[in-house]
Order: C-alpha cells, then sequence, then structure tokens
C-alpha cells in the first residue's frame, strides 16, 4: 500500500510529544491521585496548584459537594439523553433562569460543555450573509464556531480597536448580520477586553456583541457577573457566554441573551440538540456555586487580595506578566524548552503550573500560565514565589537586564503596548 495514502500515516510520523517526554519534558496528562483544591498529589509528590481555573476555590467546598451528592441521590449520576428527549430536569430550568438574571438577560440556555455553547451558538446565528468580527486570541472553541458557521470570519489584531474599526469600515457593507466576539477575560494573557470601545463601535457599525465571559464569571464585576458589569455596560452586550468548569467548579456552560435569541439557539444549535444534557451532579454543583457567588462576596474579595499579591511580587522579581490585571498571570519566558524545562523544575520543587506555547500564543512566546484562587493560603502564596524566583534565576530569565529588555521588545511586538507596566 502507499503509505502517502495511509489515512493514520500523518498519525506515525507525530514525534513532537514523543520527544519531549524522551527528553523528560512533557508536561501534560499529569495523573492527579489526590486534591483539596489549593494543593494537588502527582506522581507521589504534595505540590501547590497554580495551574487551575478554580477561581472561587468552590471545587472541595462543603455545601458544594453536598449539593453535588444530593442531586444523585435524587435523579440518577446521568440524563442519558438529549434535553429535547429525556433529559431535561428542572435543575436545568431552575439554573438557566438564576443565570439569566445573574448577568442581567432575559433568558440563558446551559450546554453539557462550554465548548459547545460557542461552536453551537454561532453556528447557529450566523448564516451565509453575516459577518463574525473575531479577536484574534479568542478561545479554540470561538475559532471552532467561526470554522462551523456559515458566515465569513474577519479577524482582528488582539484587544485593538483601531484595527477593528480598520476592517469594519472596509467590510461591514458587503455583509447583512454582523457580530463582534471576544472573551471577557483573555485565557492566556489574563488581558481583559476592552468592552467599552467594543460597544462604540459595535453601536456604530450596526453589530451585535458577544462576549465569551468563561475566565471573567467569580472574577469580574461585584458579584462575579462579568465583564459588562465589570463596566457597567451589561446591557450592551447582546450575548453572554460562560462556563462552569472554572467558577463554577462543575462541567459545561450556558448562553444568555434575550427570550427569541434564545429560544432561536435552543431549537437550531446542533451541539445542544444532539448532545446529552449536563449530569444532575454538575448542575446542582454549578446552582450552588451561583448561590455562594449571589450572597458571600468574600470569595471574590479574597481572590482579588491573592491575585494583587502574586502579581505585584512577581512583576517586583522582575518577571513580564503582560501587565495581567486579572487571576491569570503569565510569565512571559519566550523559548519553548525554557518553558518545559521550567514546569519540571517546579513540579518537582513542588508547585504545579502549566506552559503554553505555539498555537495558544505566538510563535516564540512561551508562557508559564500560572493562576489563583480565592482559597489559597498565605502559605500558599510564599512557597509558589519563593520556588519562582528560584526557578527564574536559574534558569537566567530573572537577574539579567538583557533578558527583560528583550522580553519587554516580545511582549510589547506580540501582545501590545498594555503588556508593559
Amino acid at each position: 500500500m502507499n503509505s502517502a495514502k495511509d489515512l493514520f500515516a500523518k498519525c506515525y510520523r507525530f514525534e513532537d510529544a514523543k520527544k519531549l517526554q524522551a527528553m523528560g519534558l512533557y508536561p501534560y496528562f499529569r495523573p492527579i491521585t489526590a486534591s483539596t483544591g489549593n494543593n494537588v498529589v502527582t506522581n507521589g509528590k504534595r505540590q501547590v496548584m497554580i495551574g487551575s481555573n478554580n477561581y472561587l476555590g468552590l471545587t472541595h467546598d462543603p455545601r458544594v459537594m453536598e449539593a453535588a451528592k444530593k442531586a444523585i441521590d435524587h435523579y440518577g449520576t446521568g440524563c442519558t439523553g438529549s434535553r429535547f428527549l429525556n433529559g431535561n430536569l428542572d435543575l436545568h430550568e431552575e439554573l438557566e433562569a438564576r443565570l439569566a438574571k445573574f448577568v442581567g438577560k432575559e433568558a440563558a440556555l446551559c450546554y453539557s460543555t462550554g465548548f459547545f455553547v460557542n461552536q453551537g451558538t454561532l453556528g447557529a446565528l450566523v448564516g451565509r450573509s453575516d459577518v463574525i468580527y473575531s479577536d484574534r486570541e479568542n478561545h479554540a472553541s470561538i475559532v471552532e464556531g467561526t470554522q462551523v458557521a456559515l458566515g465569513d470570519t474577519l479577524r482582528f489584531k488582539h484587544n485593538d480597536a483601531d484595527d477593528l474599526e480598520r476592517i469594519l469600515k472596509n467590510s461591514r457593507e458587503k455583509y447583512d448580520g454582523a457580530i463582534i466576539v471576544a472573551d471577557g477575560v483573555f485565557s492566556m494573557s489574563g488581558d481583559i477586553l476592552n468592552l467599552p470601545k467594543i460597544v462604540e463601535l459595535a453601536k456604530k457599525y450596526d453589530c451585535k456583541v458577544y462576549v465569551d465571559d468563561a475566565h471573567a464569571l467569580g472574577v469580574l464585576g461585584k458579584r462575579g457577573e462579568g465583564t459588562g458589569h465589570h463596566f457597567n455596560l451589561h446591557q450592551d452586550v447582546d450575548l453572554v457566554m460562560g462556563t462552569f468548569s472554572k467558577s463554577f467548579a462543575s462541567i459545561g456552560g450556558f448562553i444568555a441573551g434575550s427570550k427569541d435569541v434564545i429560544h432561536y439557539v435552543k431549537h437550531k444549535a446542533r451541539p445542544f440538540i444532539f448532545s446529552a444534557a449536563m449530569s444532575p451532579a454538575s448542575t446542582a454543583t454549578a446552582l450552588k456555586c451561583l448561590e455562594i457567588m449571589e450572597t458571600e462576596p468574600q470569595h471574590i474579595e479574597n481572590l482579588r487580595k491573592n491575585a494583587a499579591y502574586m502579581s505585584k511580587n512577581l512583576k517586583a522579581m522582575g518577571y513580564n506578566t503582560l501587565n495581567s490585571q486579572t487571576p491569570v498571570i503569565p510569565l512571559l519566558i519566550g523559548d519553548d524548552a525554557a518553558a518545559f524545562s521550567m514546569t519540571q523544575s517546579l513540579a518537582a520543587r513542588g508547585v504545579f503550573m502549566t506552559p503554553v506555547v505555539r498555537p495558544a500564543v505566538p510563535e516564540g512566546c512561551a508562557l508559564l500560565r500560572t493562576s489563583y484562587m480565592a482559597s489559597h493560603t498565605q502559605e500558599d502564596l510564599d512557597y509558589a514565589l519563593e520556588n519562582l524566583e528560584a526557578v527564574g534565576k536559574e534558569f537566567g530569565i530573572l537577574g539579567s537586564a538583557e533578558v527583560t529588555e528583550r522580553l519587554n521588545k516580545l511582549a510589547l511586538a506580540n501582545f501590545g503596548a498594555h503588556s508593559i507596566a
């Protein structure tokens, strides 16, 4: 058989991950054998977790765990079908109603994963004569949604309103409907969307606004309601997307907007229609987390305090954090191999975090992605800082004016002027 015509030929040629494994630098799929949220055990070693999206630290809250257990006792372990058929629970509808109220919209719709929300909603709404204007740093699920949608997608430079307006001027009249889509908090850089400018341009060029608040819910806004509330512009955001796998300590996602739009998506989005419903335990978990977010502001206050403490100290050490203003605090390293090696060195010292390389970031802009929780103790944070400083010096990232200048130039060229404090 001609190997060039073998469907699996690409699989046999794929060596990137195998090379990292052979070098002992492969940083993925680390088996966690125990967890308390702040700390995990992997490969028999306890590590402080600074690589999680568990922003409010609710995955091990006893009330949240009890809610999940009660749901299993009442409904069983799964719905075993689409919500169109046998999988629609009163819990799903309660969660949707309360989420819509929380983010300030008329209605909401829950999907079984956050990825499906972006894929399904954009695919359902954007027709052949329509256009999506998408930030270049948007999450992969948005990218997938733009590929599924029948209309065109035009990408603008990350968080760059001037570039977006340039594209709008040159293209908007060619299309019928238009929607501007962007993350509220960008998951790799920790950058906050310039929503005021997005709203201004949307009104000027007759576009709808879609904000992916996966990393903003529980993080931005007085009670964690998201980016729109952070800027007091929630009424100007047409669609709010969120996930339950971060601040809501569960799995699943939702889209919120006007009743008519959500009704349409509910009957047209294939990933919603043809997927099994969120499990009872996952739904009850999200409901309990929402209740806590609504009534206990101390969690988001602790999150912001911890994030500010880490940001201040990491900058003081000399790390380039891309000037993040959120609990996602990236450390710009540049070289992929250095990022992988530093990850392994930190793991050996008892700190769990994750490297980020292309395609999640531009070529040559490898990051160490650190993220923080409301539940981190001072001891946790200081232990992480101590070891981040030691490893940074060991690998020459800290303590060199030449390296600092090079990384600042790299940040400016690839992440924009906002990335330099």
